[in-house]
Parts: structure tokens; sequence; C-alpha cells
């Protein structure tokens, strides 16, 4: 008999939704077989089973979110039969269910829970950040008067955010479980609110004078005219995931004007023969990404990663580029090894991970582990773009609208003209604990000046 753990799916993924269960309880399992789909931050994917067997016990519903490592199902040998039904009255749950799931009868408070509590280990931020867990004091109440109600954090924290009362939402999960679904369609329809006040709550010792009062955070109310858009796990995970680099980071901006009319002697060129050779337009991403792979081989402090309390330069360019899906979130695969790749081979690369991230056909390993990142929001018509930084990572570029503008060229011959270039700025948010402004600006003056000098024709 075996434990099935939900599996790491890339190294900032912290937790999963299960999606879909592709067998129940009784079906045998071949190796490598598709057992469940899994949705994260970051991708959602068919994960095989590691053993084949007879699935015996499934641990986590569809619509449950768990932390990686968590046991969501067990699979036995042929012979294993599955395990009988509990009683109605006495409901199973499994430990590691309980361990993420807010209990209908909480014991009374005591004098020394909160001792107990200030002993606790404290969680990590980006753990805290994405499941909405702590150990160091209760989960809002979300248990319906009288029931043993068991939610999963994602569901918890809905119930919690929007004020709604548990007895008055219908659970379609198995077993009637209340699934994130349930809880945003009443949300939609405005109803199964005005839980429980808190005045009927168990009473509670009153804080120490002494205890600091944090501020509440004013939170909006939707009215009768409004609509309510429930934010998608992406949104929230990235979301979690800016604030704690802006928290962690002293980010500072510095930009470069690049004038790209050196890039288009060569790309106006050739882009009709590229396009038919390729399939594809070759735009000025490529040339960018060129250009900052061989800056960084310059300027080795850029392409790094903080750790604790030191500066982990690396060696090989793993560079990432952040796509849009369709307005709905951001995910940032990666161009591995760019360092040794020239323009049509990095053109075809950003290519094919764009096309497949839209499709969300990436595999995990393929958004993890960048060391340097670009985000493309000039396609977007974006002037000036203060990105935020990727963390661990230390610096992340914005390639911003190139547009077409008056400039001041020097004229051989005589002494200066004014022309029209394709001109755009290069705005790159770094990170202050890793070097000074002198330093990237370094980076930005070179990064433009491969731009505006190099003899293109060679690399396609």
């Amino acid at each position: 008999m075996a434990e099935i753990t939900l599996p790491q799916l890339g190294e900032t993924v912290t937790e999963g939704t299960i999606t879909k269960w592709f067998k129940k309880v009784g079906d045998s399992v071949a190796l490598d077989e598709p057992l469940f789909e899994v949705s994260t931050d970051k991708v959602d994917t068919e994960v095989p089973s590691p053993i084949a067997g007879v699935l015996t016990e499934i641990r986590v519903a569809e619509g449950d979110t768990v932390p990686v490592g968590t046991v969501i199902a067990v699979v036995g040998d042929a012979s294993a039969a599955a395990p009988a039904p509990a009683a109605a009255s006495t409901p199973a749950v499994a430990p590691s269910t309980l361990a993420s799931s807010n209990v209908s009868t909480p014991p009374p408070p005591s004098a020394s829970a909160p001792a107990a509590a200030a002993s606790a280990p404290a969680a990590p931020a980006s753990t805290l950040a994405s499941s909405n867990v702590s150990a160091a004091s209760p989960a809002p109440a979300a248990t319906a008067a009288g029931t043993s109600t068991v939610l999963s954090p994602v569901v918890r924290k809905l119930i919690a955010e929007n004020n709604l009362n548990v007895a008055a939402i219908t659970g379609t999960g198995p077993g009637g479980r209340i699934t994130r679904d349930d809880v945003l369609a009443a949300i939609s329809r405005g109803g199964a609110t005005s839980a429980a006040p808190a005045a009927a709550a168990a009473p509670t010792s009153a804080p120490a004078a002494s205890a600091p009062q944090r501020a509440a955070v004013p939170k909006a109310v939707a009215g009768a005219r409004d609509e309510v858009v429930a934010l998608s796990k992406i949104r929230q995970v990235t979301g979690a995931h800016m604030v704690a680099s802006q928290a962690i980071s002293p980010h500072v901006l510095s930009v470069v004007e690049v004038d790209y009319v050196n890039v288009d002697v060569t790309r106006l060129r050739v882009k009709e023969e590229f396009k038919v050779q390729e399939g594809f337009s070759l735009t000025y991403l490529p040339f960018i990404a060129r250009a900052v792979v061989d800056a960084l081989a310059d300027f080795p402090h850029m392409n790094a990663s903080l750790g604790d309390n030191e500066l982990i330069v690396h060696r090989y360019v793993d560079l990432g580029i952040a796509v849009d899906l369709d307005y709905q979130g951001l995910l940032v695969p990666v161009v591995r090894d760019a360092e040794g790749k020239r323009l049509r081979a990095l053109s075809r690369e950003i290519n094919d991970l764009a096309t497949r991230t839209r499709s969300r056909q990436l595999a995990p390993d393929e958004i993890s582990g960048g060391t340097f990142t670009i985000s493309n929001n000039g396609s977007a018509g974006s002037v000036l773009t203060m990105p935020i930084i990727n963390q661990p990572q230390v610096a992340i570029l914005s390639t911003d609208a190139i547009v077409k503008k008056p400039v001041v060229i020097e004229v051989p011959g005589f002494s200066e003209s004014i022309a029209i270039h394709p001109v755009g700025n290069l705005a790159m948010a770094w990170d202050h604990r890793a070097f000074d402004g002198a330093y990237a600006a370094g980076f930005l003056s070179r990064v433009k000046l491969i731009l505006e000098t190099r003899d293109w024709s060679s690399e396609v």
C-alpha cells in the first residue's frame, strides 16, 4: 500500500487544487497512468500514478486546495479492498485534512493558549500568503451550528472574507462537501450571508491593555448595481507574490531610451523571408533578449539571486519571458541556457514558449528557476512601466512601446540633423541590496549600446 502525495510542481509552488480525479475508489491504476489533474498558480497538469494497484482511498475531493506533500490518496495492491464507508454520525477525516481544516466546535480558550501559540514555530511567509492558514490563531468560524462540516483552506477563506453562513450553502462535492464553486455561486447570487454575529461567539479573555491594535484594512462591499467577480487562483497567488516582493526588495527604477533604427536595418530587410521560414513574425523582443544576455556577461551581478545575506551569481542565463494569459494573469516560462543561443534560436524558443503558455501546455519545470526576467509590456502600448521583481531574482526589465519619434542624429560632413526613428524605453526595476545605481545604469547602457550599434545581419 502506498500513499500518494501532492507533488512539487515548481520550486515556488506551495499548494495545488485537485480539479479532477480520473479514477474512483476501487478502480485499478496502472503505473504512470493519469490519476488526477491539479491546478496551481503556474500550470494545470495531469499527474500520473507512481505505482500500480487499486485506488483504495481518496482523501482530497475535487475542488479542494492542499499544500504540497499532503497525502491525497492511497493505492494498494490488486487484492486490497476499498475501505468500508464510515458511519454517518461519525465521519472519518484524514489526518492531513484535519491539519488544514476548521473544526466545528473549538475547545474553550484557556489561560495557557496564548503561551502555547507564542511557542509555535512561525510558518513561512510565502506559505501564509498562499494558504491563509495560521497556527497561532483559530481560523474564522466556517461551520454550521451542530454540524462537523470540513472545509478546505480556500473555501474557509472565501466564507470568512464574505461573511457567509455555512448552513445556507448547499455543497455539491462528494458527500455534500462545500466546494469553492459552491461558495462563489453563493457570493454571485448575494445569498448565504448574515453569518452568526460576533456577539454570539464564545466569550474570550479581554486583550491586554498594552497589546497593539492593528488598524483594520478597509474592504469594498458590493452594492446592488455592482458585479462580484471572484479573483482566480492565479490572480490571488500573483498578488500575494507581488506584495511579498515589494516588502522584501528595496525597488529602484532605472530607464534608458533606445533608438531601434539599427535593429530595423536588419529586421525590416528579412522580416518577410523570416516569417515564411519560421512561421511567425520577427519582433523586437528577440533582439532585446539577445542584447540582455550579452550584457549580463559583462555585468554578472545582474544575473543573480539573493540568498541569506549573500548574492548567488549564476554562471548561466535562464531567461524568463512574462506572457499574458488573455488578461487573466501572467506566467513566466524560461528560456534555458540563453547565453548559448543566437537571435534566431532565441526567437524560436520565445515563440514556442509563449504559444504553449497561452494554451496552458507548459510543464512545471518550464516555469521555474529563471535568473533574469523580461516583461514585454510594449506589445500592449505602454510607454513606461515599473515592473515588480520576480523573487529571488534581483532585477526585471520592462520593454515598453516602440514608436516613431523625431530624434537628433549626427550626419557625416555636417553637424546635426533631425530624423524620424523608432524609439522606445527600457525600464528596469532592481534590488538595491544587490548593487548600486551606477552598476544598474552601466548594465542598461550596455544593452542600449548593443541594440544601437551591433551588425544584426549575421544573427539571422
